[in-house]
């Protein structure tokens, strides 16, 4: 019996060890990647840099908790950047992954010809690494080698100011709509593939029309799929660093360097003003966190 007992104990131990085995790569990593940063930058966030009146002697850190958090809500730059984003990602995501949605429901229509070529022609902008995409589409805003701009003063007499202050920001947009609506859409469409022939077989005997049929039962049915990629484009949004910092030499002072909240704390680290860059974005971070948490309890409420 001790034996059995013995064995039985060795064996419960060594099914809880093995899934621990499997997980500890990604925990470890996790761990020194992700976790370990966020610490160090949350630290460095409690402490202020103090540099003597003359400039002469190296600068110090000292303790103060709240003031890199208390000069963040202060300064109106920063402040501009978070309503800058918050206003993007209003206008941006929706339109994004509403064309998403629209090109992975054509795609899906039983009717659709040439696939293949629609999916990878949607899809190949994502294959553009941002910097590369947002310098192309840079030439194609500039003053002087934009070939929209051209043509519509050849034709009409007038040209689109890319870079105005009303236009900067959705130039932006633009660029960053081009690169992520396929990626959004691969995500919506293999969504799609998952819902049962039956279901939609049913629904066709039972005279509903394609516009039906996908307002009740397709979308609906990858409703998880769009919170999804939602949540990411929220991410994306407050991340926007890639696309501006490309364009900002050729928008003529629309596009500053602290235009996103990333772009200003990357200003920061420039000053060699490591602490308040890391309040700015625990500040960021923070916020993210809530939109998304937020978001996910709004859309869950649904599912109940």
């Amino acid at each position: 019996m001790t034996a059995i007992t013995a064995n039985g104990a060795s064996a419960r131990t060594l099914r809880w060890r093995t899934p621990w085995l499997f997980l500890l790569p990604f925990l470890a990593l996790f761990a020194a990647m992700y976790v370990a940063p966020i610490v160090f930058a949350f630290v460095q966030s409690l402490f202020t840099l103090q540099r003597s009146g003359l400039g002469l002697a190296a600068p110090t850190l000292s303790f103060d908790p709240f003031a890199n958090y208390a000069r963040v809500f202060s300064d109106d730059e920063f402040v501009a950047s978070l309503g800058r984003v918050l206003v993007f990602g209003a206008v941006q995501v929706p339109i994004m992954l509403g064309l998403a949605l629209l090109i992975a429901l054509l795609l899906d229509s039983k009717s659709a010809r040439g696939r293949g070529f629609f999916r990878l022609a949607s899809f190949l902008p994502f294959a553009v690494p941002t910097v590369v995409a947002a310098v192309m589409w840079s030439f194609l805003y500039s003053p002087v080698t934009s070939p929209i701009n051209g043509f519509l003063e050849q034709a009409f007499g007038f040209t689109i100011p890319f870079f105005s202050e009303e236009l900067a920001l959705w130039s932006v947009a633009n660029v960053v709509t081009w690169c992520w609506t396929g990626y959004n859409m691969f995500i919506i469409y293999s969504a799609l593939q998952t819902i049962p022939g039956e279901m939609l077989e049913a629904a066709k005997l039972d005279g509903a029309s394609a516009t039906r049929i996908a307002w009740s039962i397709k979308i609906p049915m990858v409703r998880p799929a769009i919170i999804l990629t939602t949540v990411f484009s929220i991410i994306g949004s407050a991340q926007l660093f890639n696309e501006p910092t490309v364009l900002k030499p050729i928008s003529g002072g629309a596009i500053t360097s602290t235009y996103t909240p990333l772009m200003a704390a990357q200003a920061s680290v420039a000053a060699q003003n490591y602490p308040y860059a890391a309040a700015q974005s625990v500040v960021l971070a923070v916020l993210v966190g809530v939109a998304s948490f937020v978001f996910f309890k709004v859309t869950g409420r649904g599912e109940r």
